[in-house]
């Protein structure tokens, strides 16, 4: 529909609600005007002549208008992050300046058209119009930023709920696959002759891995100690194959290790590294995974001396994983998968929930 589309992250129909508002007060203050005139002047006065609508208010509530919605964008864009007690706090800068720049203004452009303006001691009058305008509608615009975040967190929490019960029956068909092959690998292992030691110790660490598997796809949160190991056991598995042509460095910080997060959040990531960076280069190359604190947050970050990619945009289509992966921050933290080339080659794939 026309008035759903944006222009500047801005829906038409929010726009023209605003106009609509402005246009009301204003005709609603000239009402007033006209009242004031006939009680006061005992003048004939029709109460709805809007023939002197602009020179009376229409001039101020477009000053007014435009000066508000830089206000709005300082308050709701510029610092939209700041909590909400911060940006009301902003009001007692904001508030004063509205009043005296349209005051000023006004008065200043009603001189350059010869048009009448209240002077002196009525003034106060402006004083306390453009205080309660300012008041009415920064009160609407706060109740409907608070009804907007609560329809979003409400449509988000239907689509979860919609695709829990969606996939609840695919879950556990899931987990019977892992939970065979767990068996299957343990029966392989008790087979395996004593001497083949390196044999019976990946069959082990592969099933160690099918045990996460199970234990994760049972659980929505999981200690991040938990999924280092299983990418450390994972990446231990692949060096086995690569040998010499893989290093891998870890730099996780101790004091998050009992932070919850999702699991399988990272393996996707640290997979395509290696599969698509890494394994093309004969030379092999070099993974990093690094988990810090920033911003109170847990900031992940996936770095690889691979061959990089010519559109970063691209590796969300190099598998299905990584694809959910992204569809999973987005819908849990509303977080999402930044990704950069990294500052020697391969790429620097990053995250924060």
């Amino acid at each position: 529909m026309f008035f759903e589309r944006k222009i500047g992250g801005i829906r038409f129909k929010e726009i023209g609600t605003t106009l609509a508002l402005y246009i009301v007060l204003s005709f609603l203050y000239k009402v007033t005007l006209n009242l004031h005139r006939y009680h006061y002047k005992q003048e004939e006065e029709n109460l709805f002549d809007f023939s002197e609508w602009f020179e009376d208010v229409g001039l101020q509530y477009m000053i007014m208008l435009i000066v508000a919605s830089a206000i709005w964008v300082i308050i709701f864009r510029l610092c939209k992050k700041w909590k909400l007690w911060q940006r009301l706090l902003l009001h007692l800068i904001t508030l004063p300046l509205f009043v005296w720049i349209v005051q000023q203004g006004y008065q200043k452009i009603s001189e350059v058209f010869d048009i009448n303006y209240l002077s002196a001691y009525r003034q106060i009058w402006d004083l306390y119009i453009l205080t309660l305008i300012y008041f009415i509608q920064f009160s609407i615009f706060h109740a409907y930023e608070y009804h907007t975040i609560n329809r979003n967190k409400l449509k988000v929490e239907m689509e979860l709920r919609h695709a829990a019960l969606k996939s609840e029956l695919t879950g556990l068909k899931a987990q019977l696959n892992p939970h065979f092959l767990y068996n299957i690998f343990n029966t392989i292992n008790a087979s395996v002759p004593a001497e083949m030691e390196d044999t019976r110790e990946m069959i082990a660490d592969l099933s160690d891995l099918f045990r996460y598997q199970l234990k994760a796809s049972q659980k929505d949160l999981i200690p991040l100690r938990d999924e280092i190991n299983f990418i450390k056991q994972y990446l231990k598995l692949e060096k086995r194959r690569f040998e010499e042509r893989l290093i891998v460095e870890y730099n996780i910080s101790e004091d998050l290790l009992d932070e919850l997060i999702p699991p399988m959040i990272l393996q996707p990531l640290v997979e395509n590294s290696i599969k698509h960076g890494i394994s093309p280069l004969i030379e092999g190359g070099k993974i990093s995974i690094k988990v810090r604190n920033r911003s109170n947050k847990i900031y992940f970050e996936i770095i690889d001396t691979g061959i990089g990619i010519k559109d970063n945009s691209e590796i969300f289509e190099k598998g299905v994983g990584l694809a959910n992966t992204r569809l999973r921050l987005k819908k849990i933290y509303d977080s999402d998968i930044q990704v950069e080339s990294n500052e020697s080659k391969g790429l620097k794939v990053s995250f924060s929930i």
